[in-house]
């Protein structure tokens, strides 16, 4: 059985020649690297201009938080999330999930994906869209005042000065590139997913994860942790750039955030669903066929130990079939409780997290640290 990786492409390749990927998976470095060199030449140039003062404001820190911290949190993710996706296909051949009757579509599947994962085509058609950026702009899909040409050029008066066209010529086109590049790969990892559901799978009701089989898939998800850090850190950033100007209230923040809540869970929580029909016709069958057996079991036993008059205190005592039924209670209750959609509680809380990690320091342009830390002095002595 081929291996599912989807790390791939020319700039992975690139990064494997410079050996600046490790191990086939770690393209930490890779992030790194791609990173700093943005930023480095960016500020380099913005010094030997004399714009010290500006490029290190905070009316322009979403260019910062792109090149510093989404860029490598893109890199992170991939380094974090591929092995477990590889992970994932291992346990569901492992565990029987995918008889043997479909291991050979699977196959295929593993194959078609890798092909396309590989192919120079995609990201040649992404650097194009990367670099189309009047367009990107008017579409608004790069948020911040540090995201656009047009308001980048109006900061700089209308004239096209060196720094701008660094940022705006590599900088702003390389963080979209790689942003977009994300895209296509969860494209690719949603296409896999549905064609494993289209599989004759065994799903196992009263298995003990509660999604017949499928529950590493919280596992998998939980490890995209990077890349909504990335994202959240972005949307902050470029808040923050709005809240400075003067273009946004900071009240206006209240029904964004839930906006952001909502595009990553539809991003990371929504390709579960997938699963549901089939996890939805796994548990109303589970359920009607172990009912059927627990109801000829009880009635048995009842017959048995209950109103059989001859049975005595000594023979029930060691019978195993008192056992037996509390295992079957247990079974019951598994598929009873059994989830038709594979996300559960711990997801929710691991994704949600790092999106409000990087929207907590907005606090501070509303409320000055010192009042805050009275505020919290006060609350916790009661003062």
């Amino acid at each position: 059985m081929p291996e599912l990786l989807l790390l791939g492409g020319p700039l992975h390749r690139l990064g494997c020649r410079l050996h600046l990927v490790r191990g086939g998976t770690n393209t930490i470095w890779l992030g790194v690297a791609l990173g700093l060199l943005a930023w480095g030449v960016l500020i380099l140039v913005g010094l030997l201009q004399g714009l010290g003062h500006k490029i290190f404001s905070l009316a322009v820190i979403g260019g910062h938080v792109r090149l510093l911290v989404a860029i490598p949190l893109f890199f992170v993710c991939e380094a974090w999330v591929a092995p477990r996706m590889a992970e994932f296909v291992r346990n569901i051949v492992a565990s029987g999930l995918v008889p043997e009757t479909e291991l050979p579509a699977l196959e295929q599947d593993i194959r078609r994906v890798g092909r396309m994962k590989d192919s120079w085509l995609p990201e040649a058609l992404i650097l194009l869209v990367a670099f189309m950026a009047p367009m990107l702009d008017t579409f608004g899909l790069v948020p911040g005042r540090t995201g656009s040409w047009e308001s980048m050029l109006a900061q700089a008066g209308g004239r096209l000065t060196l720094i701008n066209v660094w940022y705006l010529g590599f900088c702003l086109p390389l963080f979209r590139f790689l942003a977009l590049r994300w895209l296509w790969r969860l494209g690719l990892w949603w296409y896999f997913l549905r064609r494993v559901e289209k599989l004759e799978l065994h799903l196992v009701p009263t298995h003990p994860d509660g999604v017949a089989g499928l529950g590493f898939l919280v596992v998998v998800q939980q490890h995209f942790t990077p890349l909504i850090m990335a994202i959240s850190a972005i949307y902050s950033a470029s808040f923050a750039e709005d809240i400075i100007s003067g273009a946004m209230a900071f009240e206006t923040l209240y029904p964004l955030l839930p906006m952001v809540l909502l595009m990553v869970a539809v991003l990371f929580i929504g390709p579960l669903f997938i699963f549901s029909r089939k996890l939805w016709i796994c548990k109303v069958t589970g359920w009607n066929e172990y009912m059927s057996m627990a109801s000829r079991y009880v009635s048995a036993f009842d017959r048995r130990w209950i109103r059989d008059e001859t049975a005595s205190g000594e023979s029930q005592l060691g019978t195993s079939d008192i056992q037996s039924l509390a295992d079957l209670t247990n079974s019951v209750r598994v598929v009873r409780d059994m989830r038709w959609i594979i996300a559960d509680q711990s997801l929710v809380m691991a994704l949600a997290a790092p999106v409000i990690l990087p929207l907590l320091p907005l606090v501070f342009l509303k409320y000055p640290v010192n009042q805050l830390a009275i505020w919290l002095f006060q609350t916790l002595t009661g003062l």
